[in-house]
């Protein structure tokens, strides 16, 4: 049997008011939304994702690169493709608990992720950051990481404008992989 695509919007009957919408739903998201893989407490113990990533294999971890003190690892709800953290296997809260060899070795790491990132997607510009305790958006506040979010000219469009909703092409597997592939000596 033929399918034809149609010009007009399939209502959505029965679920709310009556519109021209289309829905894309991002089920998966509930998992962030509701706060999964969260610590439950300040310590290294109460379940800090960042202090059990390690213990994975990279590909199980969706680390990118390993360093003596610090990790490179994708986001596991990225804003973008590509979209990844440089942590510090100690389990510290700010940024100047850093001792001289971790503040250098996540420097270090940061280069090299633009430099990856630039080489395998093309990134036009990058936001770098930390958010500092969860008062400045830190969703994980007893572990300090540094979020390395690729741009692109044109990147921000009606999705997440509008729909606050991201678009992200490829599984985070063959991100990690591609990212892992481009990382530099």
């Amino acid at each position: 049997m033929l399918h034809t695509m149609t010009t007009e919007p399939e209502q959505q009957i029965g679920v709310g008011t009556q519109d021209a919408f289309q829905r894309l739903w991002t089920p998966h998201r509930m998992a962030y939304i509701q706060g999964e893989n969260k610590p439950t407490g300040p310590e290294s113990g109460d379940g800090c994702p960042f202090c059990s990533i390690p213990a994975k294999s990279d590909e199980d971890g969706l680390i990118i690169k390993r360093g003596e003190h610090v990790y490179a690892v994708l986001n596991l709800y990225p804003y973008n493709g590509g979209h990844l953290m440089v942590v510090p296997y100690r389990h510290v809260a700010d940024y100047t608990e850093l001792d001289e060899a971790e503040t250098l070795e996540l420097a270090d790491l940061t280069k090299r992720a633009m430099t990856a990132l630039r080489a395998a997607s093309g990134a036009h510009g990058f936001n770098i950051g930390m958010n500092q305790g969860a008062v400045a958006g830190a969703g994980i506040a007893a572990h300090l990481h540094q979020h390395v979010v690729p741009r692109w000219g044109g990147d921000t469009n009606f999705m997440p404008v509008v729909g606050h909703t991201k678009v992200l092409p490829q599984l985070l597997a063959d991100t990690r992989k591609m990212l892992a592939d481009a990382w530099p000596a």
